[in-house]
């Protein structure tokens, strides 16, 4: 039995947390939590694979302060294994060391099998080419004593002459090399030239001796959950090879105000935040290579989007005052800088473009996106959202266009949910409830059968059934609804319990079972309350952006973003996440923006294009609305308090509006305040 008392332990990436007494191994709190840590050897310390990291410092939104001392000393066992195998340094064995005071866990990435599926994949549109890198083969002139002209400059000459650069600058790390490689490629070589903004000077970046005909570029979403990367060739314009990795700055802080919050408490906070995110765009940028057989000193041309709190650390900028009126960004406008400069693991001399934001939270992420689906090209309206940790939307057409930013948290994405997880193997994906029954069924991920098909116990057996993840969190909350579990107001409704063993009493609230097993799964009064303050916060500020453009409708809706790909369109009307609209008008997009980098990466004139763009955005920021207060409290029911959805009901039987007094449904009769309507 655990109490108040006990050590409070954080589990990063996964968010989940319990307590624990002292004594207990970082091991068996891992696994009473469901946090998959890898053990082979049942604890014995031979193995090494449930090496762990304790974090240090202060973790104000959890109340943590977590440090090396709050874990037990390395022991005989640990000693031993690191004289046999090496351990990376701020290792544990998470089987030998035990919990002394508060945690912040991390499970390092490369230690996990069944780690975060990441669902950032390329996009099979085409694009026409027109990027910022050209090689260009020449043949120099050998010296002659009767001109004396060096190397360099007649090496620029041939450059001009076949290729039409003129007064071209040359990379500084270049210069010691140029006769060397001039000779090694007995007098023929390829330069690298680099020219975004036809205005400027051309740059060489990088030289080899003979035909080099090997030019790359990769193009990064560096998300606040995963980051997403595309390495192209520049030659061809195709997308060679794909992957994401989750953000390692998740363990200090699983949204953007809780990592601001550690660099404001933390001296070195940003420091280490910005070594971690750079860290980890190598290890992906080697991944990527190593699949396409790519050597990443071939690759010349980087393209990067994010919200404004990662393009600020990413590029080492103190984000501090994005989190505090009136939201100040250091730099708003495109940025154009050297790999070297941000320590990125590719070639020297290669050039880094970042989007530009369009206000202070609402970043190239959200330009990006613009950029790929092109509100602003077009006549009809259309509604692009981002749903993440911060949702970022873009509202508008040809004619007009506004951006805002609305605080949704982590809800959507596991985090605030009892049983929440990230989309990993075992994780409930998507749900159906029968409204006679009220008994479930689910889809589990790594698990082709439905919960209620054959096979599927065999086949959970591999998974476990762990938790539930994004997606099933919006589709179980509004099948509730439809089956009338919750009322309009979202209150489970503890009269159900007559009907079914499902309605559990938790407390002075109710739950709701979703699966009995070895994890016990409920979706509690306080996960509804989550998930609806989440929605109510993205659906104000749509709502907000459709007032400003005076329309009631909306023509078209586009889901952007890792998570956005996996909602189903129709649960997210059902929730109230979007406003009304017709169904086949709303589609998922994938990662938008990073489409949006790709397209900057392949053609120079999508980011002029972008750059104009994002100047005629009006940014509108929702906490000085007072508008959005009232927009929001409406928003809290299901689907709405006040907006119709007839479109949404042409298509699904919604229940007749069921609001519960204060105190109905809730065990105990604790009463709520309601806001003044």
């Amino acid at each position: 039995m655990t109490d108040a008392t006990d050590p409070l332990v954080l589990f990063m990436p996964s968010g989940k947390r319990g307590r624990f007494p002292v004594g207990t191994s970082v091991l068996e709190a891992a696994r009473s939590l469901g946090v998959y840590v890898e053990s082979v050897c049942g604890g014995r310390a031979t193995c090494g694979r449930c090496q762990i990291e304790v974090q240090e410092g202060q973790f104000a939104k959890h109340g943590i302060t977590s440090s090396n001392d709050h874990i037990s000393p390395v022991g005989p066992k640990e000693k031993r294994y690191a004289e046999v195998r090496t351990i990376p340094a701020g290792r544990r064995l998470s089987c030998s060391a035990t919990i002394l005071g508060d945690l912040v866990v991390d499970v390092p990435p490369d230690t996990v099998v069944n780690a975060q599926v990441i669902r950032k994949a390329a996009t099979d549109r085409t694009f026409p080419r027109n990027p910022a890198i050209q090689l260009c083969y020449v043949e120099v002139d050998e010296p002659d004593m009767h001109k004396p002209l060096g190397d360099l400059d007649r090496l620029n000459l041939m450059l001009e002459k076949d290729w039409g650069f003129q007064n071209i600058l040359v990379a500084q790390h270049l210069l010691p090399d140029v006769q060397k490689t001039l000779r090694k490629g007995n007098w023929g070589v390829t330069a690298a030239i680099h020219r975004d903004l036809e205005t400027s000077r051309p740059n060489m970046i990088a030289l080899w001796p003979g035909l080099h005909n090997e030019a790359y570029g990769i193009a990064c979403d560096i998300g606040s959950t995963t980051i997403a990367m595309h390495l192209v060739s520049l030659l061809s314009g195709r997308v060679i090879a794909s992957s994401g990795t989750s953000n390692p700055q998740i363990r200090f802080g699983e949204d953007l105000m809780s990592r601001v919050s550690y660099v404001m408490m933390n001296p070195d906070g940003r420091e280490a935040m910005t070594k971690a995110v750079r860290q980890a765009i190598n290890e992906l940028t080697v991944k990527v290579c190593k699949e396409a057989g790519v050597n990443p000193d071939d690759i010349l041309d980087a393209v990067f989007v994010a919200n404004p709190i990662m393009h600020h650390l990413f590029l080492g900028i103190d984000p501090t005052e994005l989190g505090q009126a009136p939201f100040a960004l250091a730099v708003s406008g495109a940025v154009h800088t050297w790999s070297r400069e941000i320590d990125l693991a590719i070639n020297h001399g290669a050039r880094v473009y970042c989007l530009p934001c369009i206000a202070g939270h609402v970043g190239a992420d959200a330009a990006g996106a613009t950029l790929s689906e092109g509100p602003h090209r077009q006549d009809k309206m259309m509604l692009l959202v981002d749903v993440g940790t911060n949702a970022e939307i873009v509202l508008g057409n040809r004619e007009r266009t506004v951006a805002a930013s609305s605080p949704t948290g982590p809800a959507f994405e596991g985090a605030e949910i009892s049983c929440g997880q990230r989309a990993a193997p075992g994780a409930i994906e998507r749900v159906r409830i029968d409204a006679e029954t009220l008994e479930p069924r689910f889809k589990v991920i790594g698990v082709e059968p439905w919960s209620d098909e054959e096979g599927f116990a065999e086949a959970a057996e591999k998974t476990g059934i762990t938790g539930i993840c994004g997606s099933a969190i919006i589709e179980v909350v509004a099948e509730m609804y439809l089956s009338g579990v919750i009322s309009a107001d979202g209150v489970v409704d503890g009269a159900m319990a007559a009907k079914s063993h499902r309605i559990l009493e938790n407390g002075r609230t109710f739950s709701y079972l979703l699966h009995d097993g070895a994890q016990k799964i409920t979706v509690t009064q306080n996960d509804v309350r989550a998930i609806q303050l989440a929605k109510a916060a993205l659906y104000a500020g749509i709502k907000l952006l459709m007032e400003k453009l005076g329309v009631e409708t909306v023509d078209t809706i586009r889901f952007a973003g890792a998570f956005g790909s996996f909602i189903d369109p129709k649960y997210a009307m059902v929730l109230g996440l979007i406003p009304d609209c017709d169904l086949a008008e709303v589609k998922a997009v994938g990662n938008a923006a990073g489409t949006g980098a790709l397209m900057a990466l392949l053609n120079r004139d999508y980011r002029r294009e972008i750059e104009d763009t994002v100047t005629r955005i009006e940014k509108i920021e929702t906490a000085l609305e007072p508008h959005f207060q009232q927009l929001f409290i409406d928003a809290m029911a299901l689907p709405n308090k006040v907006d119709p959805f007839p479109k949404l009901a042409s298509v699904v039987t919604l229940p007749e509006r069921k609001v519960l007094a204060e105190g109905d449904g809730e065990a105990g009769g604790r009463r709520r305040r309601r806001s003044r309507e």
